[in-house]
């Protein structure tokens, strides 16, 4: 199934207007969220078929938030790429075991970001 709604969850307004600008200019359907409980609110409200998860935010953070998403039985499906500054590899590992299908390093390159929403049915 090809991707087409995509929610944004980031707490800074530059990163989302960022990320949003390069999805809707490709022809994806965006909604945002500034935190992982309103991620969680709207991912239950409009089911999106592809989240954008940063990791630093106040509340939970974009592990916590992942890990509760492919704990749900009703979400476990809806893939996850982690969007982060967090630039370890020992992050990148991490976040791939709380659920993650890929992470990308801030500033997100665009190219980069369509090939991975490509890879995963966009």
């Amino acid at each position: 199934m090809a991707i087409q709604r995509i929610l944004i969850v980031d707490d800074s307004p530059t990163e989302r207007y960022y990320l949003t600008d390069i999805l809707v200019k490709n022809g994806f359907t965006v909604t945002t969220a500034e935190n992982g409980e309103q991620a969680l609110e709207r991912i239950k409200a409009d089911k999106p078929e592809l989240i954008l998860m940063d990791v630093v935010m106040p509340g939970a953070n974009g592990f916590q938030v992942t890990r509760s998403i492919a704990r749900d039985p009703d979400l476990q499906d809806v893939p996850v790429i982690i969007c982060s500054s967090k630039n370890q590899e020992t992050d990148r590992i991490w976040g791939l075991r709380q659920g993650a299908k890929d992470y990308l390093v801030k500033p997100v390159d665009a190219a980069d970001l369509l090939a991975k929403i490509a890879a995963l049915g966009g």
